[in-house]
């Protein structure tokens, strides 16, 4: 059988494999002597047991198959129940370059195996009984196709080997409200109890128990962010049956009482530059939070307060953040390592793209009990922007159509106001509005759209306002190429003067209050000078 199970030898190298021994379970467990040094399969097909492999003691029902190289490995006297029925195979392997061959191995045993794999054990074992010599042919092409059924059975659990996991997981983000065990949520998986246990601890740090209380107690926590409900309600809806319960397993987990934690003032931790500027805005440093270069230059604060390098050293950055003991994380729900802080402190995941930097911002005040003053800010901001009306009023009368560009090394991006750059503002608070050509690429759903840097000028609209220009300089000689090229000069915002070119990045990133309010100046000098 050529190349099936070896993966690291040359092209030119085959291996072939052939039985040695194959019988009885039952007959060789009380003769453990007789099970050699061989490559060996064991198929169980009926009864319940343990075994004892490297150590490690696991319980085998019909439908699980041990690998092992080696009978030093394998207890097979004091751990197996005499119940238990099963094939035993042991096998050999020659290469012809004489090479190590490769043979079948897993780490533990494989449970709830096929069908197919238990049937052409049994017929490779009741034609060994008879006589493997009246079909040789027969009995090696069984045997090699039982091999080639256990190294697929291994390969499609290797690979979604973790992906079984993150489905279970995220089943019990969805239903940890409900009554959760792990047997059930193991048959969900399609594992035994005792995989399951050991490979979600792996995965979690936790035991499914454990885990299961942290989401459950975390979300009392972000429901207690808003108001007091009853206890009995509140342990309800998370799950357990009443509130003297969830109030033990709170203070537990939390270090206080629901009512403390409601009343106490919080300790947050911010993970964007947007939801920092928002608690800046309110007059709230957090414990911890990202920064931008340019909200670093409006808001100076020390440099404790600021999460460097987030992106990058998730270690350090996730020991920096627990250091601090947040009472609550703020991030948006897109990011991909929410689900990893929860054992720091409960995480708000803002809807990213699904709500405005206005309704992020009210959100924000409400969960640190700022609303008197986000109203303020709004007061003042909604004042100002109806100034900015006025004047583009006289300058401009009717806004007509208006189109942000970010252009980049290689592509350019056309922004719509759920991705801000500006956009929000221009489309929100000014009056102005897309261009036909770009709502038929559906950019209201997408955000955004990216096109090739020199396509530009194949979209016309009455203002084109450019926040972003390329750092490299085949973008720059891209551009210079755009902006000289007759369909260019032809456009009428391109002969009105009406190419707004700002390039100022850092400001024009923020989807925030703080950037939200420079980004207005901004747009009104280039408009009205």
């Amino acid at each position: 059988m050529a190349n099936l199970i070896s993966q690291d030898a040359t092209p030119l190298s085959q291996t072939f494999y052939y039985p040695i021994q194959i019988a009885r379970l039952e007959k060789v467990v009380s003769k453990s002597e007789e099970i050699s040094s061989l490559p060996s399969i064991l198929v169980i097909y009926e009864g319940h047991g343990f075994l004892t492999l490297k150590g490690e003691q696991y319980r085998l029902s019909r439908g699980c198959v041990v690998l092992w190289h080696n009978a030093k490995e394998l207890d097979i006297t004091t751990k197996l129940h005499a119940g238990l029925r099963g094939t035993l195979i042991q096998y050999h392997g020659l290469t012809n370059d004489q090479s190590e061959p490769s043979i079948l191995k897993h780490s533990e045993p494989l449970s709830d195996c096929s069908y197919e794999i238990i049937r052409m054990a049994s017929e490779l074992e009741i034609i060994s009984s008879e006589s493997m010599n009246s079909n040789p042919f027969h009995f090696q092409k069984l045997f090699l196709e039982l091999l080639e059924a256990l190294y697929k059975e291994m390969e499609d659990r290797i690979r979604p080997s973790d992906s079984w996991l993150e489905q279970i997981l995220n089943y019990m983000d969805r239903h940890f409200h409900e009554d959760l065990t792990r047997e059930q949520i193991a048959q969900l998986a399609q594992v035994s109890p005792e995989h399951f246990s050991r490979a979600f601890r792996k995965k979690t740090g936790l035991t499914f128990s454990a885990y299961l209380a942290l989401l459950r107690i975390r979300e009392s926590q972000q429901k207690l962010l808003y108001n007091m409900p009853k206890l009995d309600n509140l342990a309800q809806e998370v799950g357990y049956k009443e509130g003297t319960y969830l109030s033990r397993k709170f203070k537990q987990l939390v270090g206080m009482s629901p009512s403390a934690f409601y009343n106490k003032k919080k300790r947050v931790v911010s993970l964007n530059t947007n939801h920092t500027a928002c608690l800046l805005a309110l007059g709230i440093i957090p414990e911890l939070g990202v920064y931008s270069e340019w909200l670093d230059d409006v808001k100076q604060v020390s440099p404790v307060y600021k999460l460097n390098n987030y992106e990058q050293d998730t270690t350090s950055i996730y020991k920096n953040i627990a250091a601090v003991r947040p009472d609550l994380i703020i991030n948006y729900n897109t990011a991909k390592n929410n689900k990893s802080l929860l054992s720091v402190a409960p995480v708000l995941e803002i809807p990213f793209m699904h709500i405005s930097w206005r309704e992020q911002f009210r959100l924000i005040a409400d969960i640190v009990d700022k609303q008197q003053q986000v109203e303020a800010w709004f007061s003042q901001y909604d004042q100002l922007v109806s100034q900015c009306n006025e004047q583009l009023d006289h300058y401009l009368g009717i806004r007509g159509t208006a189109i942000v560009w970010e252009i980049g090394e290689n592509i350019a991006y056309c922004i719509n106001s759920s991705f801000g750059r500006g956009s929000q503002i221009l489309y929100d608070d000014m009056g102005f509005h897309l261009p036909t050509s770009m709502l038929h690429h559906n950019i209201e759903k997408s955000g955004y759209i990216e096109i090739d840097i020199e396509a530009i000028a194949n979209y016309p609209a009455d203002h084109i306002f450019i926040t972003a220009l390329p750092l490299n300089k085949a973008g720059k000689k891209r551009v210079s190429h755009l902006f000289q090229s007759e369909s260019w000069l032809k456009m009428e915002a391109v002969q009105r003067k009406q190419v707004y070119v700002i390039n100022q990045s850092n400001m024009f990133y923020g989807y925030d209050p703080l950037s939200s309010k420079a980004q207005l100046y901004e747009l009104m000098k280039v408009l009205t000078s």
